[in-house]
This record gives structure tokens, C-alpha cells and sequence, in this order.
């Protein structure tokens, strides 16, 4: 008899061991939970190297420097949800901040130069987004054609040397370089962002469309779902951001400078795909993008903490692209073989 009772309790016992490993299991799934892990033992590790890491004055800095690429990166999570990409951000980036602040030095009311700087923006990602919706053209060719033009024009305007706006109106300095509460403002308008975008991205209809698209084009479109007026609002979308990205650098740094995003699209693409966008389309989620730019912010500030030299950012930053494309592509050869 107590033989019976041995063997009666024994597949419970089993069941409520089973159940944490298969729940750990899970967890370890969501791409979120791996990234943040490799964050903690990132920190811990920079934290052992260098004493400074963890000073508060450093941790600010980090998480200011990282606010941008964050922003910028929102928006290129859609794009890549959708089955495209935007090379034009950092250069858009630019322009906007530009324009915004040779308006403001000109004599008009800076915020009505930094609504016009985000007009000029949102022009760039409309052009942008009935090339590649409605005259189908190649995301890739598009954006780099509009890389340059853009670029071009922030560097027409200031004729390549940046533009001092320090004595411009308090108010509008305040949105970079003012706080709320002990936080930066900066940091809070990232938070509103993210916590928007995200919850629109996992629940709103518009968005399931975006994944849709991403996943299936040929089937979104046989569904009903009008694919060439999506993509023109996804790319007025990140277009939006990576303007917003650059007035905030302005009211930041106050300079407006044409360079101020050269690189951001590759540092964006690859906080995305770090985060579980896929060039592929159809996957990605902007918390991951928020996790994949801390990641990129983390190793940056870590190369100066070490004392690295600057020029070695831009080469880091490329090899962690292909590190994160390649875990991509070999991610999803996997899923197809199994």
C-alpha cells in the first residue's frame, strides 16, 4: 500500500518541479528577458572594470546619450516590423535640428522654427513613403537617395559648420537640458514615447496591420489591408521621430549641427534587431528597441570609460550590426529547417 501512495505522488511531485523549468524556459524565450540579462551582467562586469561606471553622474550621462538612438530607434522598429528599413533617419536627424535653429537665429519664434523643422521632417518621410508605398520602389535605393538629399540640405543651410542657438528662448532649452521632478525632461518625454508606441504596437488594429504586412505583403494585401497607404504613414512616422530626435538635440547641445545624426541609422538598426526586429519583417517590439539601445549606449560608454579612443566607436558599433544581423538570419534559417 504504501507502494501506491509512492507512486500516486510521485507524478505530482514531478508536475511541481516541472513547472518552474518550464516557466524559466518560456522566460528565457522572450527576447526582452535575454537582453535585459546580458544588460545586468554587462553593468556588473563595467562596474568591476572601472569604479566610475556606477557614479550617478555617469549613469545620467549614459541614459541622456542613449535618449536619441532610443527615439530614432521607435520609429525604425516599425519600419522594420513592416518589412523595410529607413537609412535617411540620422540624416533627417540633422536637417530638422538645422532648419529649426538657422529659423530661430533668423528672428522667428523658435518654437514656430521647431514646428517647422518637424514640418521639414515629416515632408522628407511622406516623399519617402510614396516612393516605396505607391511607385514601389526598393526601401534601400530610397532611403539612401533621401540620405543624401536631406543631408545635403542641413549642410546648404549652415554652409558645414554648426550653428550656435545658446541665447534663444529659456523655454525651448528647457526640453533638453532642464528637469522634472530630479529627472531630466528628456528622459521623460523617452518614456512617453516608448510607453505610447508600445502599447499602441502590441494592441492597437493599425498596428497589427504593420505585422501583418511585415509577415505576409502578398496576403495583407489579398486581405483587404491597403499596404501602399501603410507604408507611406510608417515612414512619415519615423520620419516624425528622427525630426523630434533632432529639435530635442538642438534644445540639448544648443547647436545646430549638420552632422548631429551622422551614424544614428546604424546605430538604431542595430538596437532594433538586437531588441528582436528582424529585416525579414513581421517581428519586433519597441521595448525591445528601448533594451537593444541601452545595450549599444552601455558598450559605447563603456569604450570611454576604458579609455578607447572615439574612433573606435564607429567600428564597434559596426561589428555588433553584423553580430546582430547574423543571429538574425541564422535565428530564422533555424525556424525554417525545424
Amino acid at each position: 500500500m504504501s507502494q501506491q501512495t509512492t507512486n500516486t505522488a510521485s507524478p505530482q511531485t514531478n508536475l511541481a518541479m516541472e513547472q518552474p523549468t518550464s516557466w524559466l524556459r518560456r522566460l528565457t524565450k522572450v527576447r526582452e528577458f535575454t537582453i535585459g540579462m546580458v544588460i545586468v551582467v554587462l553593468i556588473v562586469l563595467l562596474s568591476l572594470l572601472n569604479e566610475n561606471f556606477l557614479n550617478m553622474d555617469n549613469i545620467l550621462s549614459t541614459i541622456l546619450s542613449i535618449v536619441m538612438m532610443a527615439i530614432v530607434a521607435v520609429g525604425m522598429t516599425v519600419a522594420l516590423v513592416s518589412g523595410g528599413f529607413d537609412l535617411s533617419v540620422g540624416s533627417v536627424m540633422s536637417m530638422s535640428g538645422v532648419v529649426a535653429g538657422s529659423l530661430a537665429l533668423d528672428g522667428l519664434n523658435v518654437w514656430v522654427a521647431a514646428l517647422l523643422g518637424l514640418t521639414a521632417a515629416l515632408a522628407s518621410g511622406l516623399i519617402t513613403g510614396i516612393f516605396i508605398g505607391r511607385i514601389r520602389i526598393n526601401p534601400f535605393i530610397m532611403t539612401l537617395g533621401m540620405q543624401g538629399v536631406v543631408q545635403g540640405i542641413a549642410y546648404v543651410v549652415t554652409q558645414g559648420a554648426p550653428l550656435s542657438v545658446a541665447g534663444i528662448s529659456p523655454s525651448f532649452l528647457f526640453l533638453g537640458q532642464g528637469s522634472l521632478l530630479g529627472i531630466p525632461v528628456l528622459i521623460w518625454i523617452l518614456a512617453v514615447i516608448v510607453a505610447i508606441s508600445d502599447y499602441l504596437m502590441r494592441r492597437s488594429v493599425v498596428a497589427r496591420k504593420v505585422y501583418y504586412i511585415g509577415s505576409n505583403e502578398s496576403a495583407a494585401f489579398l486581405s483587404g489591408i491597403q499596404v501602399g497607404k501603410a507604408k507611406v504613414w510608417i515612414y512619415v512616422f519615423t520620419a516624425l521621430l528622427a525630426g523630434l530626435a533632432g529639435i530635442l538635440t538642438l534644445s540639448r547641445f544648443s547647436v545646430a549641427a549638420p552632422t548631429a545624426g551622422v551614424g544614428m541609422e546604424l546605430q538604431a538598426i542595430a538596437a532594433c534587431i538586437i531588441g528582436g526586429a528582424s529585416l525579414s519583417g513581421g517581428e519586433g517590439t519597441v521595448l525591445g528597441a528601448l533594451l537593444g539601445s541601452v545595450l549599444v549606449g552601455i558598450v559605447n560608454d563603456a569604450l570611454v570609460l576604458l579609455n578607447v579612443s572615439v574612433y573606435w566607436q564607429s567600428l564597434v558599433t559596426g561589428f555588433v550590426l553584423i553580430a546582430a544581423v547574423t543571429l538574425d538570419v541564422l535565428t530564422h534559417r533555424d525556424k525554417q529547417v525545424s
